[in-house]
């Protein structure tokens, strides 16, 4: 059993202002790219050998072949008289705050770490970050929160801005909370409050099988969880042809192009409320619990069919992680072959009636492909191997008082209302659904 230590719970919320701050964030945003540009040009760069691999056919069977590439490695420089300096230059005419200085070197870092990481795993390439969004990260030695009352430092003696927090709708939601960041932008403030959280026991995993239309879920407590994605599907779906309809027009008549940016901005906020609520669900009913997803990646998905393109375009998989990981404990896990290897010997599988079944060629084993990315999940996020032994002790064993509880509370009958080895539908109610893996496990081969 191991131990969660102490984190904070962030909540946030928008207020809208009246002030014209226009230029005040057009000078923090030459400010940060300024510092950025400092740093970009002190990066060495070093260069090192990188080992890479591609696939080849040979029969049945593929083979990896490794190769060696040189790349350039950034390294940023980050001492403190690095840092000093920088200070020191970005306060050369700068008319605000200096505090906003250091608010600016912290957010500049941040954009660059974040670049170099994309840059190691392939995803962006070498050319440097620039800012195009207007915004201010409000330090706390820049703002004085007193009954119910914000007040940011702009111009020190000067000008400050007041925002009334005493009439705001969230104010029974923070009673408890510590006010944290300021993000000012054009028209809105985004306010920040953080509570400690105190240590919890973590006494379960959950291992979740990210799919088209549905997140499935295993673990040996609560046996499969299926959740039905249809609607967040369904969204993409709706917005997608609203836009086609409209771009049509749009084309010939310019004047109409601002619906269809409405129509994407739509399309983002619906689709953003229906993760949260999801997201909470599932930290509410399983908690205390790690979840595991699979590190997925679209680009590598990604065919020459336009069909499958847009629908892996569709998918919101990154960011039902990122919701899940400031809500809940997430681990994440090699995605290669989860639902294409046996989760009892570790062999190939087959696909059956039209991919949705899967069995072993070597062991024989029988279940729902779905159900055997979620196994596979599982068992890698806790460090369990593939072998007959460990799926009957983790898998099978440890759920077989729960299968006995659910069909006696059931009377024989299986969550999803089907008969044992049917395709399983989705739930047509939406939401959670618990459902039976003895219907959809055929072991062959006695334990």
């Amino acid at each position: 059993m191991k131990v969660q230590r102490s984190s904070y719970k962030i909540l946030s919320y928008k207020i809208k202002h009246s002030y014209d701050v226009e230029e005040f964030l057009s000078s923090y945003r030459y400010l940060l790219q300024k510092a950025i540009d400092i740093i970009w040009s002190n990066i060495e760069w070093i260069e090192k050998k990188q080992r890479n691999h591609y696939l080849i056919r040979n029969g049945k069977k593929f083979e990896r072949k490794h190769y060696y590439v040189k790349r350039l490695i950034p390294l940023i420089p980050k001492s403190r008289e690095f840092k000093r300096s920088l200070r020191n230059t970005l306060l050369e005419n700068w008319d605000y705050a200096s505090h906003y200085i250091d608010s600016a070197i912290k957010v500049a870092y941040s954009i660059i770490n974040s670049w170099r990481r994309n840059y190691l795993r392939g995803r962006r390439g070498g050319n440097k970050p620039l800012v195009k969004r207007r915004f201010i990260r409000v330090k706390e030695t820049l703002y004085v929160y007193r009954d119910g009352k914000i007040r940011v430092t702009v111009k020190p003696r000067e000008f400050y801005l007041e925002f009334d927090l005493s009439k705001a709708w969230f104010k029974k939601r923070v009673e408890d909370y510590d006010l944290g960041e300021l993000i000012l932008k054009e028209n809105e403030l985004i306010i920040t409050f953080r509570k400690p959280v105190k240590e919890t026991r973590i006494t379960e995993y959950i291992g979740w099988d990210l799919n088209k239309c549905s997140l499935d879920g295993f673990s040996p407590k609560y046996g499969w969880i299926k959740i039905d994605l249809r609607r967040l599907y369904h969204i993409h779906r709706v917005h997608e042809v609203k836009r086609k309809k409209v771009q049509s027009i749009a084309s010939k008549k310019p004047s109409l192009r601002a619906i269809v940016s409405k129509q994407g901005r739509r399309e983002r906020n619906r689709a953003k409320d229906s993760i949260h609520k999801l997201t909470t669900q599932l930290s509410m009913m399983f908690p205390n619990i790690v979840h595991g997803f699979e590190d997925l990646e679209k680009q590598r998905m990604y065919t020459k069919r336009k069909r499958h393109n847009r629908d892996i375009a569709k998918q919101n998989w990154k960011q039902i992680i990122q919701y899940m990981s400031y809500k809940a404990r997430v681990k994440l896990v090699d995605p290669y072959n989860t639902s294409s290897t046996c989760p009892m010997c570790g062999g190939k599988v087959m696909k059956l009636r039209k991919g949705q079944i899967v069995k072993c060629r070597k062991c024989g084993l029988t279940l729902d492909r779905q159900l055997c990315g979620a196994i596979n999940i599982y068992l890698r996020m806790c460090g369990f191997p593939q072998s007959p032994s460990t799926f009957y002790h983790v898998v099978i064993k440890r759920m077989i008082p729960w299968w006995k509880m659910r069909m006696k509370a059931l009377e024989g009958v299986t969550t999803n209302g089907d008969e044992g080895g049917d395709k399983p539908p989705m739930n047509p109610g939406g939401g959670l659904s618990l459902m039976n893996p003895k219907a959809y496990i055929d072991l062959p081969i006695p334990m």
